[in-house]
């Protein structure tokens, strides 16, 4: 089995506070090789970047302002990312895009921090990790305004339906799928719509510590998430998509190293 690459781990949130170094062991332990810890807001970034340089090669990290933050945004944020973007262990401008979910942040704000973070990320010549919930149409709108952003851009813990994913491949997006596939409440359109997913777009993550796999056993002490349980949620991946586990890992793999440069 190859080792496998988790695109996207929270290590900064408080439920990793006491043990972040275990959890990162464990995963290796597991098979997961490889981690990108997301960071989701200015400071949030600093703090994965400064985890990420303890482990070399091994934790990678994102310089981003999630959408729920974007009330925060001034231009100094895109002045900080753009100086976090220097170091050698970031690989991707995000979390960033549309959240019309929870609307922590009004739509303006949300627009105009998404758009500012993907100036950047054409400026760098970097890759964008994109966050989209409850928001599709307009995502879209604004993605097509930027099309020559697509192909270096993944869709972060994609949840949505079968018209969705297609769009998303049609247009150029890489995809990204979390344990939400192994909820048998919330998780039957992703189920169906990994289906259209090729292979040579798709990548894997756990968003730990949320999206705890429902259908692990034993369940995880807490309920909290661990990039350690990323092999079972491929194992699930695989099953809905048709192939095996190692094809799961083969090209989940190939796509991240050549995506995120790692």
């Amino acid at each position: 089995m190859h080792s496998l690459i988790d695109i996207g781990l929270n290590l900064t949130e408080k439920s990793f506070a006491k043990d972040s170094n275990e959890v990162v062991d464990r995963a290796i332990q597991s098979g997961v090789g490889q981690m990108i810890l997301t960071g989701s807001s200015v400071s949030g970034s600093e703090k994965s970047l400064t985890i990420a340089k303890q482990y070399p090669n091994i934790l990678f990290s994102t310089a981003g302002i999630h959408p729920h933050e974007a009330s925060e945004f001034t231009q100094d944020s895109i002045l900080s990312l753009k100086q976090l973007a220097q170091h050698p262990e970031v690989v991707a401008i995000g979390e960033c895009g549309l959240d019309f979910n929870r609307m922590y942040s009004s739509q303006q704000i949300q627009e105009k921090c998404f758009e500012a973070q993907l100036e950047l990320a054409r400026e760098l010549d970097m890759p964008l990790f994109l966050h989209v919930r409850d928001a599709h149409e307009r995502f879209v709108e604004i993605m097509e305004n930027h099309s020559d952003l697509i192909n270096k851009a993944v869709v972060h813990c994609f949840t949505g339906n079968t018209t969705e994913v297609k769009k998303y491949v049609s247009m150029g997006f890489h995809i990204g799928v979390t344990g939400w596939i192994c909820d048998e409440r919330r998780g039957q359109d992703l189920q169906e719509a990994v289906k259209y997913i090729p292979l040579d777009r798709l990548m894997v993550e756990t968003d730990a510590p949320y999206l705890t796999p429902r259908t692990l056993r034993p369940k995880p002490k807490h309920g909290r998430n661990e990039p350690a349980f990323l092999p079972y949620i491929a194992g699930e991946i695989a099953k809905y998509m048709g192939v095996s586990a190692e094809d799961i890992a083969k090209h989940s793999v190939e796509n991240t190293k050549r995506f995120f440069q790692l």
